[in-house]
């Protein structure tokens, strides 16, 4: 597990490269992929620490990618925060039952997803402060 690195999948590049930037400045290390397809590929190799997937993405989609992740040993610890601007009850229950760890809408405050974040990898590794 890299415990200091997030994976970003996200289609839309303007999102991406602020979810970047916000997780960059917090200290973190980022990748980032712009289908699930690649964000599970590199989910395989790169382990980690945390996840942030936007719900609606071409190939395979942020619940289908969060299944997938929760299906995997490697990645059953890692801290998984879904991310969308449909947040009827619906959505969010549906990101949930997925195996996300937490469900925000869009936009998103730069302070709370860093905040949200923290919390969810404290909580998965303690040992990571």
């Amino acid at each position: 597990m890299n415990q200091n690195l997030i994976l970003i999948a996200e289609d839309d590049s303007d999102v991406r490269d602020m979810l970047a930037f916000t997780l960059e400045s917090a200290g973190y290390r980022t990748v980032a992929a712009k289908d699930g397809n690649t964000a599970a590929r590199i989910l395989t190799v790169a382990k980690p620490v945390g996840l942030i997937t936007d719900v609606r993405m071409p190939a395979l989609n942020g619940i289908e990618l969060c299944q997938l992740a929760r299906r995997n040993p490697a990645n059953r610890d890692t801290a998984i925060l879904m991310i969308s601007s449909n947040a009827h009850a619906y959505d969010v229950d549906a990101g949930l039952g997925a195996g996300a760890d937490r469900y925000l809408p869009k936009p998103l405050s730069p302070r709370l997803l860093v905040s949200e974040l923290q919390d969810l990898i404290t909580n998965r590794h303690p040992s990571i402060r």
